[in-house]
């Protein structure tokens, strides 16, 4: 008869949120275990405690120690583009030109499948090392870039979201689909794929400039017979798309308007960038419990503007951080983090390193609605960890030494680190990077 395998024992510092620091005092929001220790039995956290009550408990464990290095939830980031991988990093210009000379020229290319894969793989290791382990990607028209991207990550097991970008207009030719195979092709792509081991379809269309009333009306259409899938698209990037906006769709209220009135403005929606929103616009996606992802590095790189994230939170919108790849100039969430910050300073409202690790984890998770499995360690979720080294480099290690607390510790490692930064990365209870 086969015994079943031995749980895990991780120790380290244990980092993990009990409530939101948007809307309460730090000190209260989290909780730092020094000399803690997860247990996990197969790809689930089982327990949480102190290292010496869980050692005694459970003498048999395998113990991981991570001595001094912070344990906590993988990073979890809202709104990629993966087949973007490689043009990350392009000369900047605005938004419709660089879709125009970068984005869409690449997108082409995936129609091949062989394609497709090779550039799943290389961008899941790249944000594997990096300490991601959700992401929430566009993919393109091609519904073999849907099939490559799932497939590879299904095979390590991880937890993503992902959907064919739909397009009908102000697109080359080869990237356009219509009103009807766009519905067709996501029908069953979601019904062969959603909710499969840990995938999840995002019903996607690309951004109103980029499909006509009709194929709005079709994606809205196949969300209502869908309701338990997210839906994702772009919301108010950029100021002169938004102008475009109001030449394409003259009786729409606003930008946000153009979805609404499809369908396609819901809890379950989730609206990337969102930095110039009208009132009217802030209202509506409050009150249905709507998502807005921050992008703050494409944000920048781009020239979008600055997004409202403290306004915003306080105000009590759901928030995840993104680095939307390849607008966003990173695959880091650290990096990222590190904009957010930056941007809050513009926006004389500067982020506490609780409230960024807070939007990279537990935050994205609640936009995607995936906080009851991933974004925090709690018992029962899936023990999708990233362990961080406070002392990667020697410059952030001679910072970090002189801390007077862990928020000083931890601070340099989110404006510095980069991948050195990930000493360790678990996905569904194995480690992946050791």
């Amino acid at each position: 008869m086969n015994q079943p395998p031995l749980p895990t024992l991780i120790k380290g510092h244990i980092l993990r949120f009990k409530a939101n620091p948007f809307e309460n005092p730090i000190e209260d929001a989290v909780i730092l275990e020094s000399t803690g220790a997860i247990l996990l039995r197969g790809d689930k956290i089982a327990k949480i405690g102190q290292f010496s009550d869980l050692s005694a408990l459970y003498p048999q464990a395998h113990v991981v120690d991570y001595g001094d290095k912070i344990v906590m939830a993988g990073f979890v980031d809202a709104h990629v583009h993966y087949p973007q991988t490689g043009i990350i990093a392009s000369w900047g210009k605005r938004l419709i030109d660089w879709l125009n000379s970068y984005t869409f020229p690449e997108e082409m290319r995936f129609g091949e499948l062989g394609y497709a894969q090779d550039i799943s793989k290389a961008y899941l290791d790249f944000i594997t090392a990096h300490g991601t382990t959700t992401v929430a990607s566009y993919c393109t028209i091609h519904p073999q870039s849907v099939d490559a991207f799932f497939t590879e990550a299904q095979a390590r097991n991880m937890c993503v979201v992902a959907g064919k970008t739909c397009m009908d207009r102000n697109a080359p030719e080869g990237l356009r689909d219509t009103a009807q195979s766009a519905y067709d092709d996501s029908a069953a792509l979601l019904g062969k794929w959603h909710k499969q081991d840990r995938l999840h379809y995002a019903i996607t269309p690309r951004f109103s400039p980029t499909s006509t009333p009709e194929q709005l009306e079709a994606m809205g259409a196949l969300w209502d017979a869908n309701p338990t899938c997210l839906m994702q698209t772009h919301l108010s990037e950029q100021i002169d798309e938004i102008a475009w906006v109001k030449e394409l769709f003259p009786d729409a209220r606003d930008y946000l308007d153009t979805y609404e009135q499809f369908g396609l403005l819901g809890e379950r929606g989730l609206y990337g960038h969102a930095i110039h929103l009208e009132p009217r616009e802030k209202d509506r996606l409050k009150e249905t419990g709507a998502g807005l992802v921050h992008c703050p590095t494409s944000n920048m790189f781009i020239g979008s503007g600055l997004f409202q994230t403290a306004a915003l939170a306080q105000a009590g919108h759901r928030i995840g951080l993104a680095t939307d790849t390849g607008g966003g100039s990173s695959f880091s969430m650290l990096r990222t983090m590190a904009a957010a910050y930056e941007i809050g300073q513009l926006n004389h409202t500067p982020l506490h390193a609780a409230q960024l690790l807070w939007l990279a984890t537990v935050g994205s998770a609640q936009t995607l609605h995936l906080e009851h499995e991933i974004g925090n360690i709690r018992e029962g979720h899936f023990a999708d960890l990233v362990v961080l080294d406070l002392g990667s480099t020697p410059e952030i290690k001679q910072r970090s030494m002189r801390a007077n607390d862990l928020w000083e510790a931890i601070f340099p490692t989110i404006m510095m680190g980069d991948d050195r930064a990930i000493h360790d990365v678990w996905i569904a209870g194995r480690s992946v990077t050791q």
